[in-house]
């Protein structure tokens, strides 16, 4: 049969990389100057796909709004097609719920013009997750295309060649864990291997001759792909010609000016009966390891952090506590939570968030996440305060001095743990007099001591300190602003359980606390060791830890100790020097262990280590890297002079937590080099796991046989972990994308808290000093222990819960609508871990979202929110209504929830257009 070729122009718009964003934005003004015009003078320039970005719309039209009715006509006629993200994301090291809302902000972007492409269109990510086929199938697409994770890809986007490719052709299925299946078409020679296609016969010829049999030699079809871009490439103007001259010069082939949509409808049924099935996560695994791109999971760790915080702000804190308002009657704000949405995920991009980019381009991102946070803090401060305000506090009444507040836990499991909160015990408004005098009044108040009452009437011990006078203001919706002076009070308190979704209220009373009911034992056991209820810690001479947990009756040893090396790589790759060793704490002693914190409710040590390690590489490195010579070949090593590198590392173990927590607080003034906090698991098993997105993925512990790199690091979302039948740890972080499993003969988990590098890497010579990361770092980490697999679950949902800061809310005593005690939602299913709670701007359904995190099919049992009236529908991730469900005769819905799905419901409010029962 004849070849079809499929020509489909496009360009790849990293939206800021090797330039920063607003250079990259004077270009695509004139790339989308130079495509309308060209679609308004050539009839037979057929289409022009848009790069899945949606955000190049409003990137164009910020500056041309002149030409927005030009696009829109051409988008509606078919000839610019736009979609389906908001923008192309690392997948890896964004959120699930991020690449959910980033696929939902590419619908509502392309709806008013009429279209949106409905490919899962995946060109450069660096690393595909293993539930994409599951996600884009939910969102009404039966194909994804892409670029990564199925061949080795190289240098400067060279593909090489192997003869281990997980499929022979450039078309097979990809399958998510869950059984949900798509079409897959991999972009075999890259996405540029229709670029510039020339007009002149005899350059035509020789183009040609060798674009169609590298195409043809993946192709399980006739229909040959020829991507007509690369990155930022211009329009190509004389296309048409070239296609003409082709079709002159090949008359047996057929030369098509397509589109996606149209080449895969195609393929589909042109397609052998037996196509390869490719299965979960594409990593580039049976590859030499070098281009996998992994390391970006560790470039500008501070860039990750910050993206963590503002994630979790979003997902866990700001938009559960607005849907939680919403439910009593307060507007939910639509508006502001898709611009802190929106804003965060312009951090997203691949070469963002990955960063792989100039120093310029990273500066901007610290602004974009502040922007984001403090909307999203916002939004988290006013709903809670106007929940808190509904509670009724009167229980406190008979305490006379009480000063009520609400403690809201936005998880969706029971959590208890230690509270902070400030409170004012007085305030003076500067309209009552003069403000030195003011604060003179409040400064010579006594202190008083008091105690935290819970609203059943029992007494808790809490520190306190007092933090003085300080200035505030209050800012009223219908009149000018108030500052005024405000003693203040910090409490600290270990709370019982406060409920899932849900809150708690307590109050501060001062006088004398009644008789305790019961004396704590105490956590500290010895002058260096700590115990709760479920574990027990002891500190040794170097530093590391020996962890107990009692459930199991486990030992690990030898935790927490760190490792340095060099890193003669750049911002995409890990590179230690050739015949390195690394450094270790291991066989040193430490220099401190100090008893910091030491109450009923939680005990710290501070270890720390002086240690000093090499200031930078050699001079070696700059000269190779001014070459640009492969980092495999370099030949740099570490320098001989040091610089000193204080670790301080705080241990808190929390009256009745399952978990450890860990602070690692340096000054980095060294370059060219990697730091790792390490934990030897001890459990002799071949596999291990991580989380990924909606999934937590099961991975091999040693690499393939193709495999070379000497280093086997993976993605992580926020925890990785070792089980076997019996016991099990697991490595929780916040913002720590980066693990390894070491071949120490200990499986030891090793998590990276630093990288730096001084060059971004690629296609050309980009230095990018402040990828070496200097200055201060504080890493966040908790080691849970648990039972082994069959309890594996559990210790996810302990990693969930404890990632996310209770909300604190001051109120005042009064009468409410809301007791003092509640949780809006309850909800069973073993092993469905929770992800988002929301509200849909285009139904106004209350949206709630699981994925079910075992192997094994599950149910999922709800009751309705409290004090809502209405049904649950059956929903996908892109909050459409699939079918009504059904209660039970106790009112409550059960749901099956196969093994690894993503669960999505909705809740109909009476009146907003229920569907019938299916």
């Amino acid at each position: 049969m004849n070849n079809i070729v499929h020509v489909i122009s496009h360009t790849h718009w990293d939206r800021e990389w090797y330039m920063p964003f607003e250079k990259h934005h004077v270009r695509l003004v004139t790339l989308m100057d130079e495509l309308l015009d060209v679609l308004e003078r050539d009839a037979e320039f057929r289409s022009f796909h848009l790069d899945g970005q949606t955000i190049i719309l409003d990137d164009y039209l910020q500056v041309r709004p002149d030409r927005r009715e030009e696009l829109e006509q051409r988008i509606r006629e078919g000839r610019i097609l736009i979609g389906p993200w908001y923008i192309l994301q690392d997948e890896f090291l964004t959120s699930p719920e991020a690449n959910v809302r980033n696929l939902l902000a590419g619908w509502q972007a392309a709806k008013p013009y009429g279209r949106w492409t409905r490919v899962g269109y995946f060109p450069d990510s660096f690393g595909n997750i293993g539930q994409a086929p599951q996600l884009i199938a939910q969102a009404g697409m039966t194909a994804a295309v892409f670029g990564r994770g199925v061949k080795p890809t190289g240098f400067n986007n060279y593909v090489r060649q192997s003869d281990s490719y997980e499929s022979p052709y450039s078309e097979m299925y990809w399958e998510s864990p869950d059984g949900t299946k798509v079409l897959g078409i991999l972009f075999a020679n890259w996405y540029n291997n229709g670029m510039e296609i020339p007009v002149r016969d005899e350059e035509a010829t020789a183009y040609w001759d060798e674009r169609i049999a590298a195409a043809g030699q993946f192709a399980s079809t006739p229909h040959l792909l020829l991507m007509n871009g690369c990155d930022h490439q211009p329009v190509q103007a004389d296309l048409s010609a070239a296609l003409a001259a082709a079709r002159r010069l090949y008359p047996d082939a057929r030369f098509v000016h397509s589109n996606f949509e149209t080449y895969i409808e195609q393929v589909r049924a042109a397609a052998p009966e037996k196509l390869n099935v490719i299965h979960g996560e594409l990593r580039s695994l049976r590859s030499d390891g070098w281009y996998t791109l992994v390391n970006t999971a560790s470039s500008r760790i501070n860039l990750k952090r910050q993206n963590a915080l503002g994630q979790l702000e979003l997902e866990r804190v700001a938009e559960p506590l607005a849907a939680f308002a919403f439910l009593q009657e307060v507007a939910y704000p639509h508006h502001l939570l898709a611009y802190a949405w929106k804003t965060l995920m312009q951090n997203h991009p691949h070469d963002s968030i990955c960063g792989c980019s100039i120093d310029e381009v990273h500066r901007e991102m610290v602004t974009r996440f502040d922007k984001s946070f403090q909307v999203a803090e916002s939004i988290a401060l006013d709903s809670a305060e106007a929940l808190a305000g509904k509670v009724d506090t009167s229980c406190f009444a008979a305490y006379g001095n009480a000063l009520p507040f609400i403690v809201f836990n936005t998880t969706g499991w029971p959590k208890h743990g230690v509270v902070t909160v400030e409170l004012e015990t007085q305030r003076l408004y500067l309209a009552e007099g003069k403000p030195a005098e003011l604060k003179q009044r409040l400064s010579s108040l006594p202190f008083r001591p008091g105690y935290v009452i819970t609203d059943s009437g029992g007494s808790l011990e809490a520190q306190v300190e007092d933090l003085g006078v300080r200035f505030g203001y209050k800012l009223p919706e219908d009149r000018f602003r108030e500052p005024y002076y405000a003693r203040i009070i910090r409490l600290t308190f270990f709370a019982g359980q406060i409920p899932a979704l849900g809150y708690r209220t307590f109050a501060w009373a001062t006088g004398t606390p009644p008789a305790a009911s019961f004396t704590p034992s105490p956590l500290v056991t010895g002058p260096r060791s700590m115990e709760n209820e479920w574990i027990r810690v002891d500190i040794a001479d170097n530093g590391t830890f020996t962890m107990l947990d009692k459930a199991s009756q486990t030992n690990y040893s030898g935790l927490g100790y760190f490792e340095d090396t060099g890193d003669i790589g750049n911002e995409y790759v890990y590179a230690a020097p050739q015949g390195h060793s690394a450094l270790t704490t291991e066989d040193s002693p430490m220099s401190s262990c100090e008893l910091v914190e030491n109450w009923a409710g939680a005990a710290t040590f501070e270890i720390v280590h002086r240690w000093a390690i090499p200031a930078e590489a050699d001079s070696m490195l700059q000269e190779e890297t001014d070459a640009m010579v492969p980092f495999m070949e370099r030949q740099a090593q570490r320098g001989k002079r040091e610089v000193p590198l204080i670790l301080r590392m705080k241990v808190t173990l929390e009256r009745g937590a399952r978990s450890l927590k860990l602070s690692v607080h340096y000054d980095n003034q060294a370059k060219d080099h990697r730091l790792r906090i390490c934990f030897p698991a001890g459990i002799q098993e071949d596999s291990h796991y991580a989380e990924s997105v909606f999934e937590i993925a099961e991975r091999s512990n040693a690499p393939y046989s193709e495999w070379v790199n000497p280093s086997y690091c993976h993605h992580q979302q926020s925890f990785c972990g070792m089980d076997s039948g019996e016991a099990g740890l697991m490595a929780a972080g916040l913002g720590l994308h980066e693990y390894e499993v070491l071949q120490d003969g200990r499986n030891t988990l090793a998590v990276t808290l630093l990288r730096a590098v001084g060059e971004l890497g690629d296609w050309g010579v980009f230095r990018t000093p402040e990828a070496q990361c200097l200055g201060e770092h504080t890493a966040q980490l908790s080691l849970i222990p648990y039972s082994g697999k069959p309890f594996r679950t559990e210790a996810a949902v302990e990693a969930y819960r404890r990632s996310v800061p209770f909300t604190v809310s001051p109120t005042g005593l009064k009468s409410g609508e809301l007791p003092p005690t509640h949780s809006w939602l309850q909800w069973e299913g073993d092993g469905l871990l929770l992800t988002s709670v929301k509200v849909s701007e285009e139904t106004g359904d209350l949206v709630v979202r699981w994925f079910n995190a075992t192997k094994q099919p599950a149910f999922l049992t709800l009751d309705a929110p409290s004090g809502a009236g209405g049904v649950w529908n059956k929903s996908n991730i892109m909050e459409e209504r699939l079918h009504r469900l059904t209660p039970g005769q106790d009112g409550r819905v059960q749901l099956p929830v196969r093994s690894a799905e993503i669960v999505t419901v909705v809740y109909v409010r009476t009146g907003q257009g229920e569907l019938p029962l299916e």
